[in-house]
Order: C-alpha cells, then structure tokens, then sequence
C-alpha cells in the first residue's frame, strides 16, 4: 500500500473536498441522478469540508476525525468518523481515490477507523450506512467482517432517496488484569 495514515486538519479541507467528489462521480455513476454528480457538486464538498473541518464541536469526545491516506504528499484515500447521540461511531466517509483501489488503501483506512474507535471511544460501535446498489463497496465491508445491522432508506441533498444498508462493527474493551 505505501501510504501513510494520519489525522487530517482544516488544511486537508480541499484536496478532501476534490477527492470525495471524484469519488463519487466515479463510485456513484447509475446509482445516484446525474443532477446530484453535476458541476456544482465540488464546490458543494468544498464548502461542507472547509466547515467540518474548522467547526468548534465542542468535547473532544464529541469532535469527528478526519484520517487521511497519504502518499508522497497526496490525499489517495480519507475516512471520516462522526460520534453519535447515542454512543455510536458514524463512518461518515470511506473514499480512495479512484484508480487507487484495490491496493489496500480502504482497509489501511478502515482499520485505522477501528483502532481510533477501539482507543477513544471504548465499547462503542463503528457503523457506516452504504447504498445497497454500491455492490463493490458492499461486498469490502462484508469481507472486512461488516456485519449488516439495518436496510433502510437513505435521504440525500436534492431530495432523492435510496436504499442503503448499514454495517456494524462491534468491539469491546479489553478485559482487565484478574483481581482489578
């Protein structure tokens, strides 16, 4: 894989912003309207990721994490963990870039995600919601041991709704010393 995970800033803000929809241009083709890949579509992901990225969420345990694949400089692949009311982790995003997939980058991501959940946010669940149609990106989660907790609806920007799925990951802390 080669590339170095790390925890991203507001200075990530663009090249994330251009990464996430090429992403989706390409992931998202006959999936998704074509009005919601349009041309406004990079300037809508430029401006959310300047705001996630800079936003004041208050707790440290209430503040999302940008984790970022880098390779020689380059954002190849980002994954973005939201926590929830109700003590869940969100994988809010999954993205590499396209022409990079394949090479391990999303699991280097993912189980950067799992480790982040396991150290800070002990016994919660890490969860994503994917669209069902996205039979790659379901057939990853499931081979990285995903457990498919709910088929739902998904509600996007423009009013267009999909079937998505949800995944799960479960972890526990780890047991204590006898006796402590």
């Amino acid at each position: 894989m080669n590339a170095t995970i790390r925890r991203g800033t507001a200075h990530d803000a663009e090249a994330v912003a251009d990464l996430h929809a090429l992403s989706w241009r390409t992931a998202y083709v006959g999936i998704v309207p074509d009005q919601a890949l349009g041309d406004g579509m990079a300037d809508e992901r430029r401006e959310l990721w300047a705001l996630r990225l800079t936003a004041d969420y208050g707790e440290p345990a209430n503040t999302p994490e940008l984790l970022i694949a880098d390779q020689a400089g380059d954002a190849v692949g980002f994954a973005y963990l939201v926590p929830q009311l109700d003590g869940r982790i969100l994988l809010d995003n999954l993205h590499v870039r396209p022409g990079r997939t394949g090479g391990g980058i999303g699991r280097a991501l993912l189980d950067a995600a799992r480790a982040h959940v396991a150290r800070w946010h002990p016994g919660a669940d890490l969860y994503l919601e994917v669209l069902r149609d996205n039979t790659g990106a379901v057939a990853f989660y499931e081979r990285e041991g995903g457990r498919r907790t709910a088929e739902q609806e998904g509600v996007f920007p423009g009013g267009y709704v999909l079937p998505e799925y949800e995944y799960t990951w479960s972890f526990t802390p780890a047991p204590g010393p006898a006796g402590a």
